[in-house]
């Protein structure tokens, strides 16, 4: 058999623009484990404000060892995250770059990336078998990863504009409403949402007992366990308790496996004049509107951990990250609600509302 340097023909000048993004790729994801260095070891934080300052001197402040921290700080330069000025070998960590990896808790992202190599051999055997691979199978990274990625993000535009986009539920919710927070993970858009409207009763749930467990430490801690009920149940047999004025899908509806079933489930939980807010990561309709820098993160992340948590659920629709509106519009419909519109967007998500 011919080997396919022979039997390929191909430009040059594209094979070596080629090799230049591959380098780029290659230096990037092995950054990203460094990333989740410095912020285990709190070295971006040692950083931020403290101005020019040399390996020695942040080893000393972290307790680490400087040989690696010298090592550690010149990778970063060359990723363009610190400053290097050679005449004083000292290292800044810029404001920007500082509010980012501090503030804004980049570094979660990067955890997310790192449970995905970890898992990598799952989901290559997955690709094999046709089998799905479980939320609950992942590495832990995962979870806490997905977390500090995701809140600030909730922080920035839940209260602000999210819940103020939906037809009359900030008011019902500041009056006093009862609200389910469905696939809630670790609570945190849960828990935003409490502090927010004190008079309002809170349900949080997810399948993953993990993630429950959590979001009750982290509920008690904050002294949120006399509004916030954390309950580990699915999304086609959470409770009713009566009925619910909101019902919220935070990023989760894709990786359900029966999502039309649990639209159903959340019609059959709301009160006949109540609201449902699907938050979804933005996508177009058409594959080729979401081969982008967006889309490419988004359907990464859908390879590694969207569908296969889909695959490995009943019926397995796999509607992954990158489904895009016309395709959340069909499974709401079809689970017999009668009105669906997008009711705000971002760069990175698009909300919708949904009545009975």
């Amino acid at each position: 058999m011919a080997s396919a340097s022979t039997t390929l023909e191909f430009d040059s000048a594209k094979l070596n623009a080629f090799m230049g993004k591959a380098v780029t790729d290659m230096g990037a994801a092995m950054h990203a484990a460094l990333v989740v260095i410095g912020d285990k070891l709190g070295l971006y934080k040692a950083m931020a404000g403290a101005g020019k300052i040399t390996s020695a001197d942040l080893a000393a402040k972290t307790r680490t060892t400087e040989r690696y921290v010298r090592e550690w700080l010149n990778a970063n330069a060359a990723s363009g995250y610190v400053i290097y000025d050679a005449a004083t070998q000292s290292y800044e960590l810029p404001p920007e770059q500082a509010f980012a990896l501090t503030v804004q808790d980049l570094p979660g992202a990067f955890h997310i990336i790192s449970s995905c190599f970890k898992d990598e051999p799952k989901i290559t055997q997955a690709f094999r078998t046709g089998e799905g691979v479980g939320w609950h199978e992942h590495d832990a990274n995962l979870f806490f990863g997905t977390e500090r990625f995701f809140r600030p993000n909730y922080e920035n535009n839940l209260l602000s504009s999210w819940i103020p986009s939906l037809d009359g539920v900030q008011a019902r919710l500041a009056a006093g409403a009862a609200a389910a927070d469905v696939g809630c993970g670790h609570g945190a858009s849960t828990i935003l949402m409490a502090r927010a409207f004190p008079r309002s009763r809170f349900y949080g749930f997810d399948y993953h007992s993990g993630s429950i467990e959590y979001a009750r430490h982290v509920a008690g801690r904050e002294g949120l366990l006399d509004q916030i009920a954390f309950e580990v149940a699915s999304s086609k047999s959470y409770p009713a308790n009566g009925g619910y004025d909101l019902v919220t899908f935070f990023d989760c509806l894709h990786d359900m496996g029966d999502p039309v079933g649990a639209a159903r489930h959340v019609l059959s939980t709301l009160k006949p004049d109540g609201a449902w807010m699907i938050v979804e990561p933005f996508a177009h309709d058409r594959p080729e509107e979401n081969h982008n820098p967006v889309g490419r993160i988004y359907y990464s992340a859908s390879t590694m951990i969207c569908t296969p948590a889909s695959m490995a659920q009943e019926v397995g629709a796999a509607l992954g990250a990158q489904a895009g509106e016309e395709r959340i519009r069909s499974v709401v419909t079809s689970a017999g609600f009668s009105r669906f519109r997008r009711a705000a967007e971002t760069p990175f998500n698009l909300v919708f509302e949904a009545r009975p």
